[in-house]
């Protein structure tokens, strides 16, 4: 027997691969199916299931594209309502895997189908389960995303979670591995721990929500309690999950078409598409196509991607670095943005030395920034987010977190300049690129974000014993 675990930061998403004698299962796969092709390849063995623990909201399954490369059969648990061919296995029931057991365990909470799968050893012995966004290290999958489709309040999501850790999982014995489907970063929990694999004995003294002594109501209290609003296009992943979707195969087919400076011009003027700069903030600063919008390949680019483009049918132009093209078209299809029509063939360098317009975002240093707000009055909006914000920030900074900016534009002046920062400079580009699009002239990035602030200003801050 073994088992792998894939781990991908950016989405914050733990997929799993078992084998044994000659055959392997596919838990919670990404949506390029190519790494698990390869381990089964390497491996000499058959994929024979693709396990869903439920209908994924913050990201695009492979289960389709993987099923229909290798004959898997797709497993939801009890409840599910897939528009294609899968099997729903009933709770309690068995599926053989080589030498080894994966036991269906219901555990409806998260959403009405959620289900844990159980890894019985070659002895029948519970070795680990399979959690997905029932059980995190350190927290629970949240309760209110599928209330809206299962007819109930996030009070009785969160009543079922409950039973379903009491009932189904907490009566397992200590030793058992716990892997999830995320860890921290996700916007699918509110702590989840930074470990992405531990025993089910820690999680019991360690996870708020594992208390022994926990009553349903005060579980209920804890795990509804402060809960953001999800991003917006996780309704349209669940969708696209459950419904289906066209093969990553076309998606890249499409999207990595070479455009000309004038060709790219013209589509973007024909179809109204978004143009999205994945280069670094600094490097996207010095000069970018007007209205593009930056957000960076090397941080949370898909989930950035999910909460500020609207729609994730909307059509996208790339601007990347050469040789990235393919990696940001997929990083885009994994959470549901198939309509890319093309990239910039050239990049930058090549619409500039064909004549075309450039834009910029001025920026200050830290050091630069302090000399202006001594001597006037600065207009500081911080995009962090709120915990953040309340952890430490500059006395005169309005906080406006990235994730709600839209919320927060009537608050931000077009008639002086303003200083934008978050922690380091990368959420704080984007923010600036979104206001530039939108008509914002006077915008300036303050380089380094907070850190910066903090390390090299006497600038006040509060709390100022919190900001060091």
């Amino acid at each position: 027997m073994k088992i792998e675990q894939i781990y991908t930061g950016c989405l914050a998403q733990g997929a799993y691969y078992i084998q044994s004698a000659g055959e392997a299962a596919i838990i919670d796969p990404l949506r390029e199916v190519g790494p698990y092709l390869e381990r089964a390849r390497r491996d000499g063995v058959q994929i024979k299931y693709v396990l869903e623990t439920h209908f994924h909201a913050d990201f695009v399954s492979g289960h389709l594209d993987l099923s229909s490369k290798t004959g898997a059969t797709i497993v939801y648990g009890p409840l599910a309502t897939p528009a294609f061919k899968a099997y729903i296995a009933k709770d309690g029931e068995e599926l053989a895997l080589g030498k080894v057991h994966i036991k269906v365990l219901h555990t409806p909470g998260h959403t009405m189908e959620s289900t844990t799968y159980l890894l019985m050893d070659e002895q029948g012995k519970a070795h680990a389960i399979f959690s997905g966004d029932t059980l995190f290290l350190g927290d629970v999958g949240r309760p209110d995303l599928a209330q809206k489709s299962a007819h109930i309040t996030q009070e009785e999501l969160a009543g079922m979670l409950y039973d379903s850790l009491r009932n189904k999982i907490m009566p397992l014995p200590d030793d058992v591995i716990v892997y999830p489907a995320h860890g921290a970063g996700s916007a699918c929990g509110k702590h989840m721990s930074k470990e992405t694999v531990d025993t089910l004995g820690r999680q019991k003294q360690t996870n708020y929500a594992l208390r022994a002594d926990m009553t349903r109501e005060e579980f209920i209290q804890e795990v509804t309690h402060g809960l953001l609003p999800p991003p917006a296009y996780f309704p349209e992943n669940v969708k696209l999950n459950k419904e289906g979707y066209q093969s990553l195969d076309r998606v890249l087919n499409k999207g990595l078409q070479t455009l000309t400076p004038a060709d790219f011009e013209t589509v973007a003027n024909e179809t109204d598409a978004l143009i999205l700069d994945t280069r670094p903030p600094d490097i996207f600063a010095k000069a970018f196509i007007p209205n593009s919008i930056n957000i960076g390949i090397d941080g949370s680019f898909a989930p950035w991607v999910g909460a500020l483009i609207p729609g994730v049918a909307h059509p996208i132009l790339i601007v990347a670095d050469k040789g990235r093209e393919e990696e940001v078209v997929t990083r885009l299809a994994r959470v549901g943005f198939d309509n890319t029509l093309g990239y910039l063939a050239g990049g930058l360098e090549a619409w500039i030395e064909a004549g075309k317009e450039t834009d910029h975002v001025s920026s200050i240093s830290a050091q630069n920034f302090e000399k202006i707000a001594q001597s006037a009055d600065v207009a500081v909006f911080d995009v962090r987010k709120e915990s953040e914000y309340q952890a430490g920030h500059l006395e005169e900074a309005i906080n406006t977190p990235l994730d709600y900016l839209n919320e927060y534009l009537s608050d931000i002046p077009k008639d002086k300049e303003i200083y934008l920062h978050c922690a380091g400079g990368y959420r704080s580009m984007i923010a600036a690129s979104i206001l530039k699009s939108r008509g914002w002239n006077k915008v300036t990035d303050i380089a380094g974000g907070y850190k910066a602030l903090s390390d090299n200003t006497s600038l006040k801050r509060v709390p100022a014993a919190m900001s060091h």
